[in-house]
C-alpha cells in the first residue's frame, strides 16, 4: 500500500513541474536590453549562461531548489548581473530572453540562430 502511495505522490510531483515548467516556458517573452536596465538597477537580474536551459532554470528557481541552483551557480551558469555585462549589453543593444521568477528576472542572451530562444 504505501509503495502504490509514494508512486501516486511522485506522479502527482511530476505532473506539479510539467504544469509549472510549461507555465513558464508561456510566459517567457523576448526584451531588449534597455527595458532591463530598471530591474538591473533594482539588482534582481540573474543571468543565465547559454549552456542552461532557461525554463529549467526558473522552473528549479520557482521550487527553490536551492542545490541545483548553488551547484549551477558555483559553476558559473547563472549568477546576479554585473556593471561590466550591464554595459556591454548596453553598447550593443543585447536582446534576451526572459522570465520572471518573484523577485528575480531571469535572462539568457538571444543568440543569432535563435528563432524561439527557448529551450523546452
Amino acid at each position: 500500500m504505501e509503495s502504490t502511495m509514494e508512486t501516486a505522490m511522485e506522479t502527482a510531483m511530476e505532473t506539479d513541474v510539467a504544469a509549472l515548467r510549461h507555465k513558464l516556458n508561456s510566459e517567457t517573452g523576448r526584451i531588449a536590453w534597455p527595458q532591463l536596465q530598471r530591474h538591473f538597477a533594482r539588482g534582481v537580474v540573474i543571468h543565465v549562461s547559454p549552456q542552461l536551459d532557461l525554463v529549467e532554470v526558473a522552473c528549479h528557481v520557482a521550487m527553490d531548489a536551492r542545490d541545483q541552483v548553488a551547484a549551477w551557480m558555483d559553476a558559473g551558469g547563472l549568477g546576479p548581473a554585473d556593471a561590466r555585462q550591464a554595459a556591454d549589453w548596453h553598447a550593443r543593444n543585447a536582446e534576451f530572453w526572459a522570465v520572471v521568477t518573484a523577485p528575480w528576472v531571469l535572462i539568457q542572451e538571444c543568440r543569432d540562430d535563435d528563432e524561439r530562444g527557448r529551450r523546452s
